[in-house]
């Protein structure tokens, strides 16, 4: 059933866990997306993805926002327990939301047991680098995996002037690299690579001993992620640069529900084949049944048994 499968005991289908993924550094690629709901997680679950990240991107996917900046953490666990119960395999990652942990390490531990226990997530994922090191630590040494997440960090993007490829340049390259081995030091398993330039990318994979996954960071890292939505052609119009469409769904969505009201509206819709049987013919009235007395006519004595 499953692409990749991971097997136990009885040949049942087991769940991906911490160690395996930080143990695929430098061997079969990682391979992660994201989905916010039961029914999505289900099938990429099925099509063997390792990992699935309910991401704060539910604010731009899911509610139409322009950025993830007014996600709270309520919204994630509750998208975090839809996700879960249709993951057999896959390892779920849930996203820390803007000011869910800035405000101190107390906090971060907090949030991330927040996510744990209500939203059913196996990790957490933060944003930032040097400056998130310690909230990091402190999740870690609470016994929760921590992934982390460097360049282009979508909660940041009023700071980074929009949605740009961060690391240009030697100084910002140096800076990263500098991010993300604080991460690594803090204790994370795996950390996101997003949008920076290909052989920065490369650089931080070679130097870091924990699985970078890349999203618009060339193909050298140890793992990738895309949207599901992205993935699947559903946002018709335009996709990130890094967002290759496997397929194109929402061209489809739009041409099956075209088809739909067409046939509703010409009575195509629906035919016998959709229907239920019709009830019988009513009883004649020399076998009438205790369902076809008047309400106003006495029931027959035989009729109370």
């Amino acid at each position: 059933m499953y692409a990749t499968q991971a097997t136990g005991p009885g040949g049942h289908v087991r769940k991906i866990t911490v160690p395996e993924l930080r143990a695929r550094k430098g061997s079969t690629p990682i391979a992660m997306v994201t989905a916010y709901d039961y029914t999505m997680a289900r099938l990429v679950d099925e099509a063997g993805v390792d990992m699935v990240l309910v991401g704060d991107s539910l604010g731009m996917v899911v509610q139409g926002l322009q950025n993830t900046i007014p996600v709270t953490l309520d919204e994630i666990a509750y998208h975090g327990r839809a996700v879960a119960r249709g993951l057999a395999r896959a390892h779920v990652v849930g996203d820390m939301p803007f000011m869910s942990y800035q405000v101190s390490a107390q906090q971060a531990v907090e949030s991330a047991g927040k996510l744990m226990k209500d939203g059913a997530f196996e990790s957490v994922k933060l944003e930032g680098g040097t400056e998130v090191a310690e909230a990091a630590f402190r999740i870690v040494r609470a016994g929760i995996p921590v992934v982390g997440h460097v360049g282009l960090t979508p909660q940041s993007v009023h700071a980074l002037g929009g949605f740009k490829v961060q690391g240009r340049g030697g100084d910002a390259a140096e800076k990263l690299l500098s991010d993300a081995r604080a991460l690594e030091q803090a204790g994370a398993f795996a950390i996101v690579l997003e949008a920076i330039p290909p052989d920065l990318a490369a650089r931080v994979t070679d130097e870091l001993t924990i699985p970078t996954i890349g999203i618009g960071a060339g193909n050298a890292c140890d793992g990738q992620v895309l949207v599901c939505t992205d993935l699947l052609g559903m946002m018709r119009g335009h996709s990130p640069k890094f967002a290759k469409r496997y397929a194109q769904l929402g061209d489809a969505v739009v041409g099956a529900v075209r088809e739909y009201v067409s046939e509703v509206q010409s009575r195509e819709f629906p035919t016998q084949a959709h229907a239920y049987k019709p009830n019988a013919q009513p009883a004649s009235h020399e076998k009438r049944t205790s369902e076809t007395w008047k309400l106003d006519e006495p029931l027959p004595l035989d009729h109370w048994h």
